[in-house]
């Protein structure tokens, strides 16, 4: 099997990223598993390598092939004032920065340089404060790739959950919840898990009102958006069960019960995965030509900086990313 490359972002420069990944890459399980390329700003992982102890040394590299193994292989696009940057505080020329280790990323992926992207922590204040019109990562994505509505996955162990919306209102993503929109990601959910190699996969579709709403005691969404768009589903052959109450259908997923759930709104899902394991839940942006694993935590300002952050998260959204990407680009 060839060996993957992966690239890795550094994430916002004021935040836990640069600590996260220099700890992440130093972890020799993880090393010898694939050619991993971080892309970041060299002043700023010394910094990093300082604050952590981390003993590695720093190969700068302009292609793949310069790669070294047991060092960091940098991509340096030396975008930070070291002498200006305040860690643990929002600062434009780090979201900016953030924004430019992004971009590279997925050009090298789009350009078949590498096999898959992690990528650390961003700050949407930063990003504002650098003049990056974006609120998050799956929409700069989406734009750097031309890729309608990406869909975004988590997941922790055997729990894999799709979203039927992202960030909007919790009124808008209850409005979100019709029959076109559900078979529309029922479809894509389904050829997600191929490209990730999980071939004729069980889902299960969670309900949006207590108790799946009881035929209508608690509200009409089920009877009037969910069900039809399930049975409409099942006539196209998907194998998909459906409404199962929220309290108990993730429960079941982890247990092998489901290949794949998918929630109904941000929250649903995002507190279900997070309470099984917070550090190593992890995110997939499917719909992309290539695959994407983060972390999903934030830039964490307040112990950025004091060697308290924990890199699972960072080492989980890596083992993802090599564990998924020879099947996702086959």
């Amino acid at each position: 099997m060839k060996e993957q490359t992966i690239a890795i972002t550094m994430g916002d420069p004021a935040g836990i990223g640069p600590e996260i990944v220099v700890k992440a890459l130093n972890d020799s399980s993880i090393q010898k598993k694939a050619k991993l390329i971080l892309i970041g700003d060299k002043k700023t992982l010394e910094q990093a390598l300082e604050i952590t102890e981390v003993g590695l040394d720093i190969n700068i590299i302009q292609k793949i092939g310069d790669y070294k193994k047991e060092v960091i292989n940098l991509i340096d696009l030396a975008n930070v004032k070291v002498d200006k940057l305040e860690i643990g505080t929002i600062q434009g020329m780090c979201g900016q920065a953030a924004y430019e280790y992004i971009k590279e990323a997925s050009r090298l992926a789009l350009a078949g340089k590498v096999d898959a992207i992690a990528t650390g922590p961003i700050n949407k204040e930063s990003l504002k404060a650098g003049g990056v019109d974006y609120i998050g990562h799956t929409e700069m994505l989406a734009d750097l790739t031309n890729t309608r509505d990406p869909l975004t996955m988590f997941q922790v162990f055997n729990l894999r959950v799709f979203f039927l919306s992202r960030h909007v209102s919790l009124k808008k993503a209850c409005e979100l919840v019709t029959k076109e929109r559900l078979i529309d990601y029922i479809e894509r959910s389904y050829q997600a898990l191929e490209r990730l190699g999980v071939k004729d996969g069980k889902f299960a579709i969670a309900a949006l009102n207590p108790h799946g709403g009881e035929h209508g005691l608690f509200g009409y969404e089920e009877v009037d958006q969910v069900v039809p768009a399930i049975e409409e589903a099942r006539q196209k052959g998907y194998n998909i069960v459906g409404p199962i109450p929220a309290d108990s259908v993730f429960h079941q997923a982890l247990n092998g019960k489901y290949d794949a759930v998918l929630s109904l709104y941000h929250d649903q899902g995002h507190i279900a995965t997070k309470m099984v394991d917070f550090e190593r839940t992890i995110s997939i942006t499917n719909s992309l030509p290539f695959l994407r694993t983060s972390v999903d935590h934030g830039t964490a300002f307040d112990i950025a900086g004091k060697n308290k952050a924990s890199a699972v998260s960072m080492e989980e959204a890596i083992r993802l990313a090599i564990k998924y990407a020879s099947s996702f680009n086959n």
